[in-house]
Formats: C-alpha cells, structure tokens, sequence
C-alpha cells in the first residue's frame, strides 16, 4: 500500500525516494553506493566553468562579495576549490517554529467564525472505517515466552497488529508514523523482545516460563531515546515491570542520572535523553558500551524539526556509520507523530519502504479528535489575558454542561493558580458553579472534606468550586490528591502546565491549550511551544474507554493560526536544524576519529537528514537555482564540500582542530576534544581561549564564565531590575558590572543558586535552572582548559568552582554540608568557629565535636562523616634521573572510612606537581581509588623536570575531583640534593666511504654477507672490532645493524685464534633464539657441526655443550648459573670472547643479573692475565643509546677510543616519529578510541608497505586485527592489506591458511592481516610470520611482550599505547623503555626502504616524558643494591666472598659502585666524600650478610669471616632464591605429605611475579571450588602464590583454562621441577625419607600432569578415562595395567582398545618407547664386615633395557629424554636413587643421577650406631615418570664396633 502511495505521489518525491532505498538494500552497500555518487559528481563538475552562477549562487545564501572580485579570485581557482559560506543566513531563523507550508488545505465540513478580538476555526475528528479484513492479533498467538511482556492484555490495537510480524518477527529497520495515544510503546516492547529472543538459549523451548538464566544478558543492550526527562522515567518504570521476569535491568542514563561501568555492564536496556546518548556515544570510551547495542528505539523522532534535531540526526547518523564500520547489526527503530514528509524521515533511518514504513493517519487516534484552532487578534495585553480567560470559561461551561472534564494547560506555575482562580471568579459572578459543583452533591462534600489536606494555598482556595491545579512545584501528596479527584470525576477543570502531559497518563474529554507561548531561558525570551509539547497535550484529549471523540482546542496569536493548522493537519514538513549546529557535531566526530579528511565530512554529511532535506527541497536551504544545481551534481557533494569546509574553518579559527586545506587533513586540538566532550560550543571555546589567564580571580573566572556563548540569549527584563540588585547585595562574590548587564543576571544567578537563595519571578526561576544546568559542565570545561595549560592556581579555582556547583557550597562553608544528614543548624555553628582549621577536625573527639556545636548527640554523627570525608596521607621518594628530570614515588595512604554508599564504586583524585611559586603544574595525572583497595597503601611513579636554577622545592597536591575541600599537599625539598653531573655528548657518526664485506679479507666470511656495504655505523666501529683485540662498547639505536658489529669481533677470533670460543649472552630469550638461529644458519656453513650451540639450562647437558662448542649463545640466567663456578670449570676459563647484548637492560628488568655476569667475566679476565700475559678475555658490549655510556665503558675495561655511543637520531635509515595524544584516562576507552587512528595510520604512512602493529595484550592483538579488516571493508577506497594485491597471491594465501589451527587467525589472514601470541600453537606462528616475510600480509598484530620474539621488520611500526597492565603491581604501567625501543626500530628495512615510520598512540599526559625518553640518550642506573641476596651467596659458596672485606671488595667490581658517587641520591647516599661511601657500602654489605645468615644460608663469625651452610649451597646450585630456600626449610617436618610439598612449592618467592589480571580473582575463586584439595583458609585470591597453587592441581586434574591462565601455568610448570629437586634436597639435609619420596613424587606428578593416585596409563599420549577404562575391562591372557602391558599386546587388538588414528598411534609408539625400563643391580663392599658407626659403600648398577641393534646413533643420544605432552619443555630423565630406612623415617645415602644407557653410582653412608639386623629399603625414583620407580631390600647385619673406632674416627674428623 505503502510502495503505492510512493509511487502516485505527485511530486515525484516518492519515487525518487524508493529508487534511493531499493538501491541500497544492504548495509554494506550503502556507502559503496554514496561513493559511486560522489565520482560521478566530481566527473560532472569538470566541465562547470559558468562565472554568473557561482556569484549568484554566492549571492543567494548571503555573502557579501564584490563582483569583481569574484570574478578576480575564480580566474585562478580550481573548481573543486570549496568556499566558505555564511552559516547563520542559512539556519532557520525561527528554528523549530519553521513554517514551510504556503497553503493549508483542511477538510471538508471546517468552518471559520470571526469573533471580538478572536477568529476560531472548526475542524471535525477524522472517523476511522475498519475493513471487514482487518482482525486483532491476540496476545495467546504470540510466542509463550513473550506473554509476560503483555500481562493484562488481551489482544494488540489496530496499529500494533498490523506490525507485530515486522516488530517481533523480523530485523528490519522501522519506522512508525501514528497519533499520540495509537499504542507506540508496545511496537517499541515488540521491538525489544524480537532483540531478547535472539539471545534466548538454545536449549530451551518455547514455552518455557522466564527467568533470567533463560537469555544470555551479557551480550546485548538496548538503547531507548526520549526527549524529555520526564518521559525517560516513565519508560523506565513501564519497561522495568514488564521485563523483570526476563532478568532484564532497565536503568535511567540522562543528565542527573550518570551510571558507573559496572552498572550499565549489567543493565540491558538504557533509557536515555539525546543529548546523554550523544556524549556517551561521541566519546572513544562509549564505544565500551555501543559495541553491544543491538537496537536503538527513537521515540518522538520528529524532534528532528526541533532545535533539538541536530543531536538526533547526529546519534542516528553515527550508528549507521558505525554499523557499516564494524558491521556489527543495531536495529533502529523510530517512533513518531504523523507527519508529512514520512519517507524522508525513512530514508534517513535506513527503512526499507515496503517492509519498514508505517504511516497511520489521524483516523487510527483511539478516540477521534475534533479541534478548535482560536487566532487572538486582540493585541492590548491586558485585554487579550481578559479574553483568553472568558474564552476558557465559554468553553470549560459548554463541556460541563454535556458533565465533561477538561484540562486547560497554561505555561508556568503561577499562570495555574492565576486562571483556576479568574474562571472561578467568573463562575461567581455569572453564577454558575453549579456547573462545576453540584449543590449539596456527594462531590461538594468530598472536596470540602479533602480541602483540610491540601498545603498549596491556591489549591485551597479553588479546589470546592470544582476547579484544580497541577504543577511540578507542588509537594506530591497535593498532586497525588488532584490526580485521584480528577480521576474519580469530582474536578470539572483542571490548570495544570505541561508536567501532566508528559508524567502522568490523566486523560479528560477536552484540552484547552491556553496560549502557546513559554519562556525559553536559551532564548531569552517567550517563543513558540515546540510542536512536541503540542502534541503531547492534546495526546491528553479523549478518553479512551468513555468517549466516542475528545475535543482539543488550540489558543494562539491569530499570526500563527496557519502554523498551527499545518501542524495538526498533516502538512508541515519537518525539515533539518543541522546547519545551525554543525561545526560542534563535526568536532564531535573529528575528536571520535570517524572524521579525519575534509572527504570524510562530506560523506558524514551523506548520512544526514540535513542532505536528504536538501536534495528533497534545495532552495529551502539557500541553493540557488535547485533544478540546475541538481542537475550539475545530484549528489550535492559540492554543497557539502563547502559545508563542511566552512565548518572545519570555523573550527579551526576557534582552535578546536587543525585543518590543512592543502591535503585535506584534519586533526583535533586539545581545545576541540574538550570541547566535544562537555558539549561546549565553538564560540565559546573561542572566547576562553582568549581571554583566560593564569592567575585569575573569582571575580574574573565568574565574569568569563557569564560572558559564554551558552547565554548569549539571556537578556535582563525591567521587571527583574530590582530582584536582581537585591541579589547582588546578598551573593558573596562582587559583581563589577551593572545589574542592566545580561552577564552580570548571570553571574548573579549562578551565585545565587550555590547560596540557595529564594528567587521571585518565574523567568527569573527559568533562567537560573537553565544556568546552573550549564555551569558545572562549562566549569569542567574550563578546569581541563587550566590543566592544559599548565596553570595551577586556575586550575584549582576552576575545579573548587565546579564541585561548589555541583554541590551548592561555597568554598567558606563547612565541607561536611557535601553529606545530605547534617543539619542547617549545626553546619551554621561550624561555620561559626572560623578560627578552628578543616585539617584540625579529624584529630577531634566524638564529645569535642558535640561540644564545639553545642549538641553532644550530634557528636558521634558528625565524628563518623569527619572520618568518612576523603582525606589521603602523603609520602614521596625522589630520585634524580638526569641533571633536567627526576623520578618521583608517591606514596598515597587513604585515611578515611570508605562507603560505597557515600563515595560510590571509586573515588578520582588529580594528583599535581607545582613549581615552588605554585603557578606552573610540571605534572598531572589522575589516581583512582576504588572500594576494594581502599584500605592499601598504593604508589604512583612518575618524572618531573628539574628547572634550572634548581628551585628549593616543589609541591604535589592530591585533590579530590568531587569533593570539595578535600585536598592533601607535601613539598618536595630539593635542598641537599645532589644532581648528576652532565652527560658527554655522543659519538660523532662519521661520513666515511662505505665499507664492502671484501674488507673482511676471506671470502668464506664475506659470503656470510647479502648486503653489498655495511652502513655507516658499522663501517665506522670495523677497524676498532676487527682490527684489535680491545674491549669494545657500541651503543646505537635498534636495528641499526650492531649484531653484525658483534660478528667482526667473532671474525677476528675466528682468524686469529684456532683456539677461541665464543660466548654471546642475550637479556631476552627470544633474541638468543633468533640470534642462535641466525648464526647456525650462517657460521654453521664454515664451523664444524654442533660448534654453534645454544644452552639449554640444565647444568650437566650445558658443560657439554660449551666444551664442544666455537659460538656458544645462551640468555643472562644461564651463563651467570654455569659461571658461578668459574675457578673450577675449564671451559669458562677457556671462553677468549664475551659478547653481552642488549647492555641498556642493565637499568631495567634483569639488569642486576646483568651486571653481576659482566663484573665476573671482568674479574675472570683480570684473572687470566695475571695468569698469562698473553691470554686475557676480549668484552664486547652492545646497546642502545646511552646517556652514561663513558661509565658503563670505564667499568667493562673500554678506553674511550673503543667506546662508539651514537645518538638516538643517528640511524642508518631515517625514522619518522608521529606522537597521537588520547585524553581518556580509562585505560580499555582509551584503547577503544586508538582503534580507527591506528587504521587511518596505516592508511596514511604504509605507503602499501607492511606494518607492524603492537598492542598491550594478547586479546588486544586479536580485537584490533578483526576492528581493521572491519574498518576497511567498511571503507569503499580502503587498501588492500595484502601488498602484492594480485588474486594469485590472495589465492595462495587462502590455501596456507588452511593450516591454520587458530579459527579467528584463519579468518583474519586471509583479508591480508594477521595476529601473534604467546598461547598460540608454533606451526601458527611460523605461518603467519612467514607468510608476513614473503610479502603476503600487510599487517602483523603483535603483543608488545612478543617484540622481542618477533625478528621480522617493516617500513611502519604503530604502537597501540604505551602501558599494559601489570598483574604483579596490580595496575597500569608503562612499558619499559627497552621495549619500546626495540619496537621503534622494527620500522627500519635496510637497503629496502630510504625511511621508516613509526607512530605512538599515548595518553596524554605521558608525551613530554616519552619524548624525553626516546629522543635523548638513555640514563642507565644500577639496581643491584636490592638483588644482592641471592648474588652475594652465590660467591659465597664459591668462596669468591669469605669475609666482609671480600663483600666490599665484590661490589667495587660492579657497575653500582661506580654510579655510587655519580647520582648519590638515586642510592639515598648523601654525600660523595670517602667516608660517605665507604659507610654505605659497609651498612649495605652488613645487612645483607646479616640477613643470609638469619635465613641460615651462611655464617659469620665476630671477625667477619663467612662461611656457607648447606641452605646457602642448595639455593646457588638450584638458583634458587634464599627466601624460598628459608621457606622450605622452615615449612618442611618429617611429616610433610604430597599435599603439604606442593604447598610449599606454590609459596616459593619465584611464584610472587606471577600476574594477577583484571577479574582473574573472581576466575580463581570459582575454580578453586573444584579442586581436589582446598585452599588453605587464610589465602587471598589476589595473591600469587595462592594462584600458583590453584594452577599446579588444575594441572595435576588436566582442567581446561583460559589462554591466560594456561601460559602462566606454563610458567609455574616449568619452575617447578628445579624448585622440588632443591625441596628433596632440604629434606634429605634433614634426613626425612618418606617427605624426600613425596616430594619425588610430586615432581612426576608436575611433569606428566597427573595424580600420583591415578591410573600410570593416563600419562600416555591422547589417553582418556575411557580408554583407560576399556584397557581395565580388557580380558586378556595378562590384565593392563601398566604402559609395558600396551606395548605388548597384537596390533589388532591394541588397535581396537585405544580406537586412535594413526598419527595418534604414533604419538603413542613414541610415548612407549620412550618410558623407562631399567634393571637395578646393588652390591655392598664388604658386606660381612659392617660395623655400628662404620662407612659403608653400595654400588648400584641401573640400566636402560634397549635393543641397541634396532636403534640409530640419533635414536641413542636421545635416549633420556623425557616424553611429557604437559610438561612446556625439554626435558632429560633424572632419578634419585635413595638408601632409608622406612621404619625410621630415614635417608641414609640419596644421590641424583642422568641415565643414557648405563649409570654405575657409588654410594656411601654410615652404619647404624645401634649393632643388629637392618632392612634396608633401596628406591629408585624417577622424576619424570608414574609407574616405573624401583624398591629392593637390602638386609645389613651390623657389627659391633671395636672400643678404638671411635678414637680413630674422632681422628679422622
């Protein structure tokens, strides 16, 4: 029917219209469609050259241009050079009052009377005629699950049934045209369960009942748009009754009613206002919510006319634009009056004609509605009130007369009571009030009756003669009473104002609107009622279930009889307010990134109503010549262009954004982004901006804040002139300007309303509520404004003036006024006792405080809010940095009681860091405390820069964000601090020729070389690498080629030494991975085999290893574990050149690890030449660029010749660095807002080159590859991700990632992007990356803590935030510097690219930091002062470190001890003389040895000799840290279970590193619910070592985790088996033998995963508890019960038990070849002649069973190596073969051995002292396998010992 209409229309628009929509049926194509417009009309405007038009065309939309000129300035103007036009000539000057329609054309049977002073005209109610065809769906035919939606309702109205299949059944895009009253909110509920059923589970039925675990409620919202308050809280609580059986939460988002994150998490359904949903939306973080929108409902979407439009065109314009974006459905759903131009308001809504549009006339209203239109010609004012109330009166008599109620709606409070009374005087002075009462009625008696109750004194006065009035001013019992009276018929007429229109549903015969006029604080002035209002009152006429037709009568000023007639008849075309606004909706959409390019605003115009009006009506809008401008360029891009052109330079001259008419590009200002987001106008960023300055009064701040463009409006009336003086008088801060002045009605009016002063006059009323609505956001504004800037006095003034706003207090009065129970009286005596200070009140007493207020039961109150008021304490730590920064620790400690009721979920405070003046902030950072930390003490980092002169302090101020008063400062005291002296400059990079690999001299070497030169960084330091044999420190920035600077120094040992080895030492493992990979591929080519080795960290294997090896690669760890020992292992004393990478790490993670290793090789070499002149140790170190590289080089033995520190600056290939600032300090908002600048990145700076993106997490990495496929598909002329771009390479593509295990990779990959993890299967990894390499993915994701792991390069790098969150810390924190430098240098392709580019997305406040960081040379500190426990004991027991003397003598060795006196503070030295220093390294030296000796690790004697204990030996040969050494040794008894071990081991210190991320708590506590063993009681799940207990048993019970979770088991696993070794052996000190073989056990249990109680089958490879069962229930000649039993069974009939496929099977051969068999053989020496107390030695023989025969050479080297699926490394079998005594709990001998083939062990112990019969118990334990340990008996007959054994034994010891 619809489709019909469109296509008889007339005009032709309808057509048009449904061409438009059928051609974009598909959300995908809309934008495709929009840009093959666009090319048309750019190839249109080519040939338009035509001078006449462009200047009439000027001349029509009223700039003022000479003609002349003009014609001057387009000789040389391209045509598509857009101008600017003059915005406020082309906004409607009568906004939504707009009047467009020439001719009404009414009804039949209208009629028109002239009147005295008044013309009326008549129109009758439109009957509506039913078809016989038409039924009513009833509610029983619906599904069963939607009933509770519709209790007590039978069926659905006319309206709703011709719906209800497109609403509830389908997905499409609607819009609903009907007449107030037709039943809207049920297609709207329709809506929402089509929305709620999607979610329903699968698993059950459809006429299940409903509860909440039916839906799944995380994964959807609704958004519902009203416009009026008032109106959102009715949908709230309509909604929230409806859907509670659902589980559904319906909550209120509108200006009063702000939701934290929590909250809208669990609410499904969001009721909000425009303009809420518009700063929620067009803020990077609302996308934290929009992305789960699935349906938006716009209710009243004819406000569009309104001036409020602007703010629906720009929600709605959005999400379409969001849904093409992401591609992710919201449904969208309008609701709306009956208006003309339907289709229009279709097209903009995206509604497909013949599925979506409903259009219902007036004959669909439940009650038809006849309407008296009244023009008052009368123009005297006084007159025409006089007449208004006769007409209500004539009017109100003829309704009461046919026993009607009326309702007549007046425009203010007090107009209510004004007429309520003059039509009661009226009735008294005609005598008729028995046309309102009845004389001696039931009515008359009621109301007399309920007149006793009434407070409202014209209430009284009227409401017995039958008359009533209604207003939001009126306490609620008196309007609760009018509503039941009206409701109940006693009350003929009631005055109310629009309050009942929108609130309350009270439904009379006849509405009066009695003048349509209403004061508009935002004009300033009486304007016209919106249409909406209109609407709405007369929604009120008619009485459903009484009235076959209500009355509606319009009053009005007879020059708006014809607007009025238009409106209510259907002929009033809504039409667009979007240019009156539009450059603060396009800053809007700038600051949210979906608007980067002047192109990218012309499109977002395209998704307007403000375009469809103007192709539908063009001259309505100021386009000259409509016919012939569509004609030249349908699509209207040129108008657009000039648009948005003129937008974004109105824009730019405000300073809110940065536009380059050249290119086209704009980006957003600090301004602007303030700007967008409190909905600031561009005005009056503008004014700010000129006029704020630092130090600012109260009496300037309010005059600026009055002078906003926000009030421009606002006029002073003669009749306020007085008020307003009497205001002044009374407001506390003086107003400069005469009270004539608008700006001073302001300021007065905002003093006013934070004084709580009573105020007279309504418009004065009006005008202060609309103020104050805009001050505490235009407050804010002005607060980031001052932050910005930098000025902390107006920073502080503007923040106290937003909280005294909010609050209503001004900054003099008691700060306990901000808890709502004090009372006025007690708060005024606080007030009083002036000379008492805020800070003095938290150390009074409850009776101290009741008596300073003079009322003791009031103390205790007012103790409890003093104590709950935030107040933190303060403790700072500086360290100086460098001479121009240094590193502050803010230690912040909440002194007060938290209330979630008080204080909601957190609590912001501004953390600031003034100059000594307190002018200048030098920093600022936001700190959050929330409830569940409120009682720990937490700490900030940050740097500052130190000014020169060195001022004598700073300040840091704590302030609260909402809460006034509550503000805590401490000075920072630089009096005796000590700054480091300046930094050398850096080594100069020299223009020499570039060096070719022939200068190597052997062709075997240079062919290890593609490139054809080394660049100039290596060219410069060869000579100094290859041509000596000096220690040598080359710092440059990464990837500027220094491993190849490294390989000259390998080549010059390799040449010049036969006998040289090699060790290169890595901080990272993946570099040593890459490197060992990168050389065995290369030197492997001209060195023996095995000859280029990387360690592997077990001891015995890594000796081997380094004996063998020429180019030994290994990480820090393991080279300072395999070193310790240096004196008595050859093949360290052997090592001719140390390579140490990385060095700049010596200031970060592992750097006292570091350091330790390089202050030992320097000992080592020293060592050797005092040994052999000849033979000394060659150091070669490679870093970044470092600030302190002189000293780094004096201590690793480097002369200043051989020390080559390059800038940051100087690379071999240029780098591009682009900083993007993100203001949110939410850290997941302001990673959502990074998403589209990272897309518009590559599209602007990959050149089609490949792209490294690095982001802060694993899920990140997944989320942004997936977020820029989808911005791309969504984008028509987006790149192509895959480089070669051809279809052959897509294809192939295509075909490798069929391999791919990872299904989101596999969808990724295949549109050109790929993602990395660390939890992601290796043959991923290798595919991705290699198909990145070949050049067939444009787009790697990577996350940062992989950039290490990951070796390829490209020409861009984007850096996606620089923190992440660290779980050990519990909060954000910034990625080391390290890391971020490596990152940078991926962006450096060399002979590939001429420059890279690099771009760092950050918050804010980090970017002077940052670029500090990374532009200057890195500052390199020590923090071996904190680490050297474990590194002292380890030289202890080596007997390195045997006296204290010793001690210090170790750390002069050390990088510490030279930084020592060259930043003495950053080490809390406080001078640099001798005596300093040696008294703080013998302190230093004390404490750390008293603290091994306390923990029992060594001894110390009173002459300061130390010497190690057994503790101390087993910590150093397990690396093991002596804290955790001290907790097994404490925690251990001899009965110590499994249970009791793996409680140990869980606690270890290693474990305390262990990240704990957001929500893993609430993770851990559910799954420690179903673990075999329960957590100890006193555990916290926030704790590490509690996480790593409850991850060792869900490995042992093989539970599946999350990714997280299962990398740190991982983590955990592999620790663990070096950790159980070091329990054994703690145990075994002690001499316990049953605790000693639990704990073996549970190293089996860690390697295979199992139980030590389940079946030992479980261990083979893809062995299920079904299998395992069938293998139980199997009745063969021999039961199975061990893996030995699988091995020996027919093929067939194994084959049939396991039921496994063949590359299954083969997993298993390999398991059951691999698990041991071995024969034990012991024998004791001289066994007949074992004496009590004697030595007695065992031999014991364990041998491999293997056929030898069978096997290759490879098969037998790796035999011992352990088949474990579960277990994350490589590992070879161990076995502990152990003497006890199991009657004794006794371990006599226990010795750990490897096992190849054959293990020959001698074991010695001493006999019994008692003499007797002894049996022995012999076990051999494995420790990586269940089921193969042995136990012998071993009978020794013990002799009695000879009377001198004893002597002879005392002798010997």
């Amino acid at each position: 029917v619809i489709e019909t209409i469109l296509r008889n229309e007339p005009s032709g628009e309808g057509i048009r219209v449904l061409n438009e929509i059928h051609s974009t049926s598909k959300a995908e194509d809309w934008s495709k469609d929009r840009m093959r417009g666009l090319t048309d009309s750019f190839q249109n405007n080519k040939g338009i050259s035509n001078k006449d038009g462009v200047s009439s065309a000027i001349d029509s939309i009223g700039i003022k241009y000479d003609a002349h000129s003009v014609t001057n300035a387009d000789e040389n103007k391209p045509d598509d050079e857009p101008m600017e036009l003059d915005l406020d000539s082309l906004a409607f000057r009568d906004g939504s009052h707009t009047m467009t329609n020439k001719k009404c054309i009414l009804p039949d049977k209208t009629w028109r009377a002239m009147k005295k002073g008044y013309e009326e005209v008549h129109v009758p109610a439109v009957r509506s005629t039913i078809s016989k065809d038409e039924t009513l769906v009833p509610i029983s035919k619906l599904p069963a699950w939607t009933h509770d939606a519709f209790q007590g309702m039978e069926k659905l109205n006319r309206v709703q049934s011709k719906m209800c299949e497109v609403a509830l059944r389908s997905s499409d895009n609607i819009l609903l045209c009907a007449p107030t009253g037709a039943g809207k909110t049920n297609v709207a509920m329709l809506a929402m369960l089509n929305i709620i059923g999607q979610y329903r589970k699968a698993e059950y039925r459809e006429d299940e009942g409903n509860n909440e675990n039916i839906y799944d409620l995380n994964s959807f919202k609704i958004v519902y748009v009203a416009p009026m308050k008032a109106l959102v809280q009715e949908v709230v609580k309509n909604f929230s009754k409806r859907l509670r059986s659902y589980g559904i939460s319906v909550k209120e988002l509108s200006g009063d009613s702000s939701l934290t994150r929590q909250q809208i998490a669990e609410t499904q359904i969001l009721v909000t206002t425009p303009e809420k949903w518009d700063i929620v939306s067009r803020q990077g973080e609302g996308r934290a919510y929009t992305q789960l929108v699935r349906l938006m409902i716009i209710d009243e979407i004819h406000l569009l006319h309104d001036d409020r439009g602007p703010v629906l065109e720009s929600i709605i314009s959005r999400t379409i634009r969001q849904v093409e974006t992401n591609l992710e459905p919201v449904r969208l759903v309008g609701l709306s009056a009956t208006l003309p131009n339907y289709s229009d308001v279709a097209t903009f809504l995206r509604v497909k004609p013949e599925k979506g549009l409903f259009f219902f006339d007036h004959s669909y209203r439940p009650v038809p509605l006849q309407m008296q239109y009244i023009g008052i010609t009368e123009r005297n004012a006084f007159k025409r009130f006089q007449l208004q109330n006769d007409i209500c009166y004539e009017k109100a008599v003829i309704q009461r007369k046919n026993n009607n109620q009326m309702l007549i709606f007046v425009h203010s409070r007090a107009e209510t009571g004004k007429t309520a009374k003059a039509l009661r005087d009226i009735a008294m002075e005609r005598d008729e009030l028995s046309y309102f009462v009845r004389e001696g009625g039931a009515t008359q008696e009621i109301l007399r009756e309920e007149i006793s109750t009434v407070k409202n004194a014209d209430l009284k006065d009227v409401l017995q003669y039958g008359f009533a009035i209604h207003h939001a001013g009126m306490v609620k019992a008196d309007r609760e009473l009018v509503e039941d009276l009206f409701a109940d018929g006693h009350i003929g007429v009631l005055c109310c104002t629009a309050t009942l229109a929108w609130g309350v549903n009270l439904p009379a015969h006849a509405v009066i609107i009695k003048g349509t006029q209403i004061y508009d604080p935002s004009k300033g002035r009486w304007a016209e009622l919106s249409p909406l209002d209109v609407q709405q009152m007369l929604g009120r006429a008619g009485r459903p279930q009484y009235d076959s037709e209500g009355e509606g009568i319009i009053m009005t000023a007879h020059s708006e009889l014809q607007y009025y007639l238009s409106l209510m008849n259907i002929q009033l075309p809504i039409e667009s307010q979007l240019i009156k606004t539009l450059p603060d909706h396009l800053n809007a959409e700038i600051v949210l990134g979906t608007v980067q390019t002047i192109q990218d605003a012309v499109d977002w115009l395209s998704y307007s109503f403000l375009y469809i009006r103007m192709l539908q009506n063009p001259e309505l809008y100021g386009i000259f010549g409509p016919e012939k401008a569509l004609k030249e360029d349908p699509t209207l891009f040129r108008r657009r262009l000039d648009l948005a052109h003129t937008a974004a330079c109105l824009l730019e001259k405000s300073h809110l954004v940065r536009y380059d008419r050249r290119s086209g590009f704009i980006q957003p200002t600090p301004m602007g982004r303030i700007a967008s987001q409190y909905y600031i106008s561009h005005s009056s960023m503008a004014l700010y901006g000129r006029h704020l300055r630092p130090n600012m009064t109260d009496v300037d701040f309010l005059r600026l804040f009055s002078l906003s463009g926000e009030f421009k409006h606002i006029a002073v009336r003669e009749e306020e002139k007085l008020e307003l003086s009497k205001l002044a008088a009374k407001v506390p801060i003086p107003v400069k300007e005469s009270t004539n002045e608008p700006s001073a009605k302001v300021n007065i009016l905002l003093q006013s309303y934070i004084s709580r002063l009573k105020l007279e006059g309504f418009a004065l009323i009006a005008d202060m509520a609309f103020i104050q609505q805009s001050a505490a956001r235009i407050m804010r504004a002005l607060f980031e404004m001052a932050l910005r800037r930098k000025w902390s006095g107006l920073s502080k003034l503007a923040l106290s003036f937003a909280n005294m706003v909010a609050s209503r207090i001004w900054n003099s009065q008691s700060p306990l006024r901000q808890f709502k129970n004090v009372p006025e009286v007690v708060a005024r005596k606080l007030e009083r006792k002036s000379d008492i200070e805020w800070t003095r009140y938290f150390d009074l007493t409850p009776s101290d405080l009741g008596e300073l207020v003079g009322i003791p039961k009031m103390g205790r109150i007012l103790h409890k809010l003093v104590h709950e008021f935030p107040k933190l304490d303060l403790s700072v730590h500086i360290q100086p940095i460098t001479r121009s920064m240094i590193r502050v620790e803010l230690g912040l400690i909440p002194d007060f009681q938290f209330d979630i009721n008080m204080h909601g979920y957190s609590l912001l405070f501004h953390v600031l860091v003034e100059d000594v003046n307190g002018s200048s902030i030098l920093h600022h950072e936001m700190f959050s405390l929330s409830c569940k930390n409120a009682e720990e003490e937490h700490s900030l980092y940050f740097t500052v820069p130190v000014l020169d002169p060195l001022p004598p302090f700073y300040f840091v101020r704590v302030i609260s964000d909402r809460w006034l008063r509550s503000e805590s400062s401490l000075p920072i005291s630089f009096q005796n601090m000590i700054l480091p002296a300046k930094f050398p400059p850096p080594t100069e990079l020299l223009d020499l020729q570039p060096l070719s690999p022939s200068a190597l001299g052997e062709s075997a070497l240079s062919r290890l070389y593609e490139f054809k030169e080394f660049n100039p960084i290596q060219t410069q330091t060869f000579h100094e690498l290859f041509k000596s044999d000096r220690n040598v420190l080359v710092c440059a920035p990464s990837r500027s080629g220094k491993l190849v600077c490294a390989e000259f120094a390998i080549h010059r040992m390799l040449v010049s030494d036969p006998n040289g080895k090699c060790v290169y030492v890595a901080p990272k493992d993946d570099t040593m991975k890459n490197v060992h990979k990168n050389w065995d591929r290369r030197f492997g080519s001209i060195l023996q085999s095995n000859q280029v080795v990387q360690l592997t960290g077990d001891i015995t294997c890594d000796l081997k290893l380094l004996s063998q090896g020429k180019i030994i690669i290994c990480n820090v760890k393991q080279w300072d574990s395999i070193s310790r020992r240096w004196k008595q292992r050859k093949a360290v004393q052997a090592v001719t050149l140390f390579i140490m990478d990385d060095m700049h790490f010596l200031g970060g993670e592992g750097g006292p690890t570091l350091e330790v290793v390089i202050s030992r090789m320097r000992y080592l070499s020293s060592q050797k030449k005092k040994l052999d002149n000849n033979i000394g140790l060659r150091i070669i170190g490679l870093s970044a660029s470092i600030a302190n590289a002189r000293e780094v080089a004096e201590w690793m033995g480097v002369s200043n010749k051989s020390l080559f520190n390059f800038s940051p600056k100087v690379r071999p290939t240029p780098l591009e660095i682009y900083f993007q600032s993100f203001d949110q300090n939410n850290f997941s908002s302001r990673l959502l807002a990074m998403g589209k600048p990272v897309y518009n990145s590559i599209v602007r700076h990959s050149d089609g080159k490949p792209t490294i993106v690095f982001v802060p997490s694993r899920r990140q990495a997944q989320l942004t590859a997936i977020d820029l496929i989808s911005f791309n598909d969504a984008t028509p002329e987006g790149p192509s991700f895959i480089p070669n771009g051809s279809i052959d390479c897509a294809s192939k593509v295509t075909e490798i990632s069929a391999e791919i295990q990872e299904h989101a990779l596999k969808q990724v990959v295949t549109a050109g992007v790929g993602f990395v993890h660390e939890a992601m299967p290796e043959s991923d990894w290798d595919i991705v990356t290699g198909l990145f390499k070949d050049g067939m993915l444009g787009v790697i994701v990577c996350p940062f803590n992989l950039c290490w792991k990951l070796s390829e390069s490209s020409h861009l790098v984007i850096i996606m935030g620089t923190e992440s969150f660290d779980g050990k810390e519990r909060r954000y924190v910034d990625y080391p510097i390290s890391d971020l430098l490596h990152m940078m240098g991926k962006a450096t392709r060399q002979d590939i690219d001429p420059s890279g580019k690099c771009v760092i997305l950050h918050h804010a406040p980090k970017k002077e930091q940052l670029k500090k960081l990374l532009y200057d040379p890195l500052p390199i500190e020590s923090h071996l002062d904190h680490y050297l426990h474990d590194h002292f004991n380890s030289e202890i027991v080596t007997k390195t470190i045997s006296s204290m003397q010793d001690a210090v003598d170790y750390i002069t060795w050390t990088f510490l001890y030279r930084r020592l006196t060259k930043n003495p503070n950053y080490y809390n030295l406080q001078g640099t003389s001798n005596i300093h220093l040696s008294e703080h390294l013998s302190e230093m030296v004390e404490t750390v040895l008293g603290d091994l000796e306390e923990s029992k690790c060594c001894h110390m004697d009173e002459e300061g000799e130390v010497s190690p204990l057994n503790l101390g030996m087993i910590a150093a040969y397990y690396y093991v840290q002596y804290t955790t050494i001290e907790l097994i040794a404490s925690s251990v008894t001899d009965k110590t279970k499994t249970r009791g071990v793996m409680e140990i081991l869980s606690a270890a210190s290693e474990f305390s590193s262990l990240p704990i991320r957001h929500g893993e708590e609430k993770t851990l506590k559910i799954i420690a619910r179903t673990l075999k063993y329960q957590i100890p009681d006193s555990s916290q799940f926030n704790d590490s070592n509690t996480k790593a207990l409850i991850l060792l048993q869900c490995h042992f019970s093989r539970k599946k985790l999350s990714v997280d979770l299962g990398i740190d088991q991982r983590h955990v696993i592999g620790e663990s088996v070096n950790l159980i070794q070091a329990i054994v052996d703690v145990i075994s000190s002690n001499g316990w033998l049953k605790p000693a073989l639990a704990a073996m056990e549970l190293s089996q249990m860690v390697v295979q995963g199992l139980w030590s109680k389940d079946n030992p089958l479980m261990q083979i490879p893809h062995f299920t508890k079904e299998i395992v069962e069938r293998c139980q229930a199997y009745e063969g000649e021999d039961p199975i019960e061990s893996v030995f039993d699988i091995l020996s069974l027919e093929d067939d009939v194994r084959n049939k038990l396991l039921q496994l496929s063949d590359d299954k099977m083969a997993d298993v051969a390999i398991f059951c070849n691999s698990y041991p068999n071995i024969d034990v053989t012991f024998s004791i020496e001289d066994e007949e002649g074992v004496c009590a107390g004697d030595p007695v030695t065992m031999f014991v023989k364990v041998e491999r069973e293997v056929d030898e025969e069978e096997m290759d050479e490879r098969s037998i080297n790796n035999l011992g190596t352990v088949c474990a699926p579960l277990y994350p490394k490589e590992k070879k079998e161990g076995w502990w073969i152990v003497v006890g005594d199991t009657a004794t709990n006794t371990i006599y001998c226990l010795k750990r051995v490897s096992l190849q083939q054959v293990q020959n062990v001698k074991l010695e112990f001493m006999a019994p002292e008692e003499p007797g019969d002894y049996v022995f118990s012999l076990f051999c334990m494995s420790d990586s396998y269940l089921g193969c340990d042995q136990e012998f008996e071993i009978p020794l007959t013990v002799a009695v010992a000879d009377s001198d054994d004893d002597d002879d034994s005392d002798n010997e010891e």
